[in-house]
């Protein structure tokens, strides 16, 4: 059942952009696919999964969308029974139509990043609809209650809807007024495949894969935007340790443990190349600034050789600028390396920790600062709590192999 709904999250931006575009109606969307997935754990158990299950899912939901609305282009669509088994490559087919951009997933993400909407409901709509994210794990990317999170999807359905906002791509001339949102999306899309909240492994490589083509079509679209670059070269540049974070059982290897030699050269040289090109055109910003980050840490041989205060200095600049409880983390945890835990406790401590109510991520690094600093009985404890909010399996096994240690030396 896990893989199941895994696979499901994986199919359901492209599938239900599909839909928008066919139906004409976000809701109608969700609620297709959402009986298309019923419909597959009633058959695939039995059958066994498609060859193609995300057009599998596509055609059912496709059939269940037009009956549920009598549209009459339901007579294209192929009956409920022929699609017991995998689609036919000619059913599709019928989805692709021809426009000026065809991709049905930038037309829903720019109908998402409308600025009708506020900026963070643009975001969360967009994590939910083409992430696939659930809205526990939206939440705890804004760090703000579940519920909260629910009545903004809610809120931005219904204005959609009552607006009649359209589900196109802007001009050309207004995509810069949708731009920071649009790349704010891209970016917390990535965060999620990178490092997901929860689940049974550390990375989902269809989010971030995901985000980095959606981030290269902005680029092509907008190569002049110093920022457009900047994020593009930022997710290359993380993306190319991708390979050598996890271990042959998915269990977490820290940066300062990974086998470089596993590191993508090729995403390194784009990625450094693509940042050159923005800080050429003089105009530094958050995304430019983390891709720089990211590059000190590509360019070290080894992890002791790693320029810890440049890359504070960077996280202070950046810190400046956005001034978001995830940088102070961040931040904190490059000034530890950089001058000393200690010093880096002191930066946490100047932190709200209640933002990081609904995570580990604050507990974990307050706990690794404490075990560096060789102040072991507060770092059972840090890692302890930590261990309560954890949702993601490889990250708690990581928790849990730390706590252990410290727990040795303190004789426990």
């Amino acid at each position: 059942m896990s893989d199941l709904a895994t696979l499901f999250k994986r199919e359901a931006g492209p599938v239900i952009a599909r839909l928008v575009r066919l139906l004409g109606s976000l809701p109608a969307a969700e609620d297709a696919f959402h009986d298309a997935c019923v419909k597959a754990l009633e058959q695939w158990p039995v059958s066994g999964v498609p060859a193609q299950p995300g057009a599998w899912l596509a055609t059912v939901a496709r059939n269940r969308g037009f009956d549920v609305s009598g549209s009459a282009h339901a007579a294209l669509a192929e009956p409920l029974e022929a699609a017991s088994n995998a689609p036919t490559r000619e059913a599709i087919d019928l989805d692709r139509l021809d426009s000026g951009v065809d991709d049905d997933q930038l037309r829903l993400l720019f109908t998402c990043c409308h600025p009708a909407l506020s900026a963070q409901t643009q975001v969360a709509l967009t994590l939910r609809t083409l992430g696939g994210l659930s809205t526990t794990e939206i939440a705890r990317a804004f760090h703000e209650p579940e519920a909260t999170t629910a009545q903004r999807l809610v809120r931005a359905k219904s204005k959609i809807r009552g607006a009649g906002i359209p589900y196109e791509v802007p001009s050309r001339e207004a995509l810069p007024a949708r731009l920071y949102s649009v790349l704010t999306t891209i970016y917390l899309v990535f965060n999620e495949g990178y490092s997901a909240a929860e689940g049974e492994a550390l990375l989902r490589d269809n989010l971030c894969r995901e985000a980095i083509r959606l981030a290269r079509w902005l680029h092509a679209t907008l190569p002049a935007e110093p920022e457009v670059t900047g994020l593009l070269a930022l997710l290359l540049l993380q993306h190319s340790r991708a390979e050598a974070r996890v271990d042959a059982k998915g269990d977490v290897v820290l940066l300062e443990d990974q086998d470089r030699d596993r590191w993508s050269a090729q995403a390194i040289a784009e990625g450094g190349a693509l940042l050159d090109a923005a800080l050429e055109l003089k105009q530094p910003g958050p995304y430019q600034l983390q891709a720089a980050i990211a590059a000190l840490h590509a360019a070290a041989p080894t992890a002791a050789q790693t320029d810890w205060r440049q890359i504070a200095l960077l996280y202070n600049s950046l810190w400046q600028r956005v001034d978001t409880p995830t940088v102070g983390l961040n931040r904190a945890a490059a000034i530890g390396m950089a001058w000393g835990p200690n010093e880096g406790l002191d930066a946490l401590s100047r932190l709200d920790a209640s933002h990081f109510e609904l995570s580990h991520w604050f507990d974990s690094a307050r706990a690794d600062l404490l075990r560096r600093a060789k102040r072991y009985a507060e770092a059972a404890v840090a890692y302890d709590q930590a261990l309560t909010r954890v949702r993601n399996a490889p990250e708690r096994r990581y928790l849990e192999k730390r706590l252990g240690e410290v727990r040795a030396l303190l004789g426990l």
